[in-house]
């Protein structure tokens, strides 16, 4: 039987709409800033606390926006499974003032056009939160998010021809898969 880490992941964007993903030390995939959760807390309080820990951004807990909770594999940890609370942080960063701290040891903006090109990215990345490779050039950075959640209503309903379920691994907890 799999072990389940709930954690919390924060999409942080720049001016360009680059996404920041991070590696921890010891690691090589390629994540969200994010992590576990301390008792006591909740889902958006750790990710709030997990940014300033990990890359010196500060930001309220109740101004972080749901995307969605999902479960899938784990990127850096054997037999484990995932259950993930991601959330997108308001208004573009400066990626020259985003500097790693703590456990993370790579800092990298990706523009998520061209994430195919990468072969060390988190599960949770490629197979749920980056939008489909098809919709990418129909999808402006400022409407990401609601794109995405059309593409989860839709997919709750009926798969779209060439895809299972949601995606691959992952399956959204919200819709009971």
């Amino acid at each position: 039987m799999k072990n389940v880490l709930k954690v919390s992941a924060v999409c942080i964007y720049d001016p360009a709409g680059r996404l920041l993903t991070v590696r921890k030390w010891g690691t090589d995939k390629f994540m969200h800033p994010g992590g576990k959760p301390e008792t006591g807390e909740t889902a958006a309080q750790a990710g709030s606390r997990e940014l300033a820990e990990e890359v010196g951004i500060d930001v309220d807990a109740a101004s972080l926006e749901l995307m969605g909770v999902w479960t899938g594999t784990a990127a850096n940890e054997s037999n484990t499974d995932i259950e993930a609370t991601v959330f997108t942080a308001p208004g573009r960063w400066n990626a020259a003032e985003i500097r790693p701290t703590a456990e993370i040891a790579e800092l990298r903006w990706m523009d998520i056009s061209q994430a195919g090109d990468f072969d060390d990215l988190a599960p949770l990345l490629t197979e749920y939160v980056l939008p489909p490779s098809e919709q990418l050039s129909a999808c402006p950075t400022s409407r990401r998010p609601r794109r995405r959640q059309r593409c989860r209503r839709r997919r709750s309903r009926r798969p779209r021809p060439g895809r299972t379920g949601c995606r691959g691994a992952l399956r959204s907890v919200r819709h009971g898969r």
